[in-house]
């Protein structure tokens, strides 16, 4: 076989090779693909129940509300209570690439339309572990992924809360 026939499939070759070698150009990190925060929307800590400490998702001052973390303070018990399209039996939760899943129970909604699920999970789980150090967590509603960020301003009532709790 003639060296000219060979430079052909050399070059294809060296042109993979040399796209294989480039550094990625995009910053994969968990923060990097952190989700905005919903206009209107924020996690609002409420200590108006003593000895209950409240973590919710929601619009302020109005019954919009889409995810609450419940504790005693110093149990590391969560109950959860999420506002879903269907009822489910899980609730899948989410956050920086650690999921959890947890069985939940669910009836229709009282006071909007869907369904409420309630859940019992531990403030040790690594998911709620990184949405303290992320800010965000999302809810899995069948095959819809619904992402909670907060705004910076909300951080500091998210470390509060977990700080409380245990």
């Amino acid at each position: 076989m003639s060296r000219l026939k060979l430079i052909p499939p050399l070059l294809s070759v060296a042109a993979l090779a040399a796209c294989a070698t480039q550094p990625p150009t995009a910053d994969l990190s968990p923060a990097a693909s952190a989700p905005a925060p919903t206009p209107g929307y924020d996690w609002i800590r409420n200590t108006d129940e003593p000895p209950q400490q409240a973590l919710v998702y929601g619009m302020a001052h109005s019954d919009e509300v889409k995810l609450q973390l419940f504790c005693r303070p110093g149990s590391d018990a969560l109950d959860l209570a999420a506002m879903l399209d269907k009822p489910a039996r899980q609730l899948r939760l989410e956050s920086g690439g650690d999921t959890e899943t947890y069985r939940a129970t669910s009836e229709e909604a009282a006071i909007s339309d869907g369904y409420y699920a309630q859940a019992r999970a531990s403030t040790k789980d690594p998911v709620f572990q990184r949405f303290r150090r992320l800010g965000w967590i999302a809810v899995w509603d069948g095959d819809e992924r619904h992402a909670y960020a907060a705004r910076p301003a909300a951080l500091a009532g998210i470390e509060r809360f977990f700080a409380a709790c245990g």
